[in-house]
């Protein structure tokens, strides 16, 4: 009994929290509505990239390409089928001729991002340390370049336009709790324990009957069926993407908000997401225009990665395990009892 009552405030605590801002989205201005719909899709990304990096320990670059295999999925296929004749002349006529819902486009998404990350894992997922952290940034060029030049499956370097901007806050708020309770599920899980152990010591995963590889190949393909759902909600929030917005700047973002909110726990991915992206949105819009806090100021154009990038290192030095310490969300006297 205390261990499922344990259990089910780790799920309850970032649950809540990420309710809460969906809940202020839908009463916030129609300017400030996007910061909060955006903080909550980069939960559903950032809670994608703990479930492989946070449960297993290996550093990944490449859950990005997830992403945007995701939301480029996503955005070609639910462009209305006249309007793909017009602007998307030169893809496959299946994808020119077809065209899918919004709930469909979900699971396409998820389904393409789970199958390309079981794909590219089985060879790379025998590798660890440094060796897995450039394969993985490999995958991430290689799928950036396939994207950006090959037209038959998208608009290659121009502008995925005209995506219908379904991801309001109801849409934004449900993907990111299925992404928590997914990610609670598994690293709850049998396999979500023996990857943790792999983590933890290796040599003595393998002695007591553990296969790395494959543990690690699970938790690969489960991140990026989030990942690539997580895509698929972020082309239905802006109705317009390119490759650049799904390349480095998003990739060092979100790993930013996994490692200054604690890399080891869902709970520490959910809080780093909402912290970093609310302090993201605010120096975004200080480069835009002046902004007022005690007094006015207007920061120079990439202003804002400067600081998130020496944010991080500060954490890392003082406070390495991140905000949350690692450690899962916790009632004091429900541990005391």
């Amino acid at each position: 009994m205390r261990f499922s009552l344990g259990a089910l405030v780790e799920l309850l605590g970032p649950a809540l929290l990420v309710i809460v801002v969906g809940l202020l989205a839908t009463t916030a201005s129609a300017s400030n509505e996007v910061y909060f719909l955006n903080a909550l899709v980069s939960v559903a990304i950032v809670v994608a990239i703990y479930v492989f990096v946070g449960i297993s320990g290996v550093l990944s670059f490449g859950q990005i390409s997830f992403v945007a295999v995701g939301a480029f999925a996503a955005g070609v296929m639910t462009v209305p089928v006249e309007s793909k004749k017009g602007v998307l002349t030169t893809i496959f006529p299946i994808l020119r001729d077809h065209s899918v819902g919004n709930v469909p486009s979900l699971l396409l998404a998820a389904a393409l991002g789970g199958v390309f990350a079981f794909v590219v894992g089985m060879p790379l997922m025998r590798l660890s340390g440094l060796a897995a952290g450039i394969a993985t940034f490999a995958v991430l060029e290689i799928t950036h370049n396939v994207l950006r030049e090959w037209t038959k499956i998208g608009p290659g370097a121009t502008t995925l336009a005209l995506v219908p901007e379904t991801t309001g806050a109801l849409q934004a708020t449900l993907g990111a709790l299925v992404a928590i309770v997914v990610a609670f599920l598994y690293q709850r899980s049998r396999r979500g324990r023996l990857l943790r152990a792999s983590r933890e010591d290796p040599a003595v995963a393998r002695s007591v009957g553990v296969n790395i590889h494959l543990e690690r190949l699970l938790a690969f393909t489960v991140s990026g069926a989030l990942a690539g759902f997580a895509g698929a909600l972020y082309v239905h929030l802006l109705g317009s993407i390119t490759t650049e917005q799904v390349y480095l700047e998003l990739t060092f973002l979100t790993l930013a908000m996994l490692v200054i909110g604690g890399l080891t726990s869902l709970w520490g991915a959910v809080v780093g997401a909402l912290a970093v992206s609310g302090l993201d949105s605010f120096l975004s819009r200080a480069e835009q225009s002046d902004v007022h806090v005690i007094f006015t100021f207007t920061l120079w154009q990439g202003t804002r990665l400067v600081f998130l990038a020496a944010i991080m290192a500060l954490v890392l030095i003082l406070r390495p395990s991140g905000l949350t310490g690692g450690r899962e969300f916790r009632l004091r006297w429900l541990r005391r009892r």
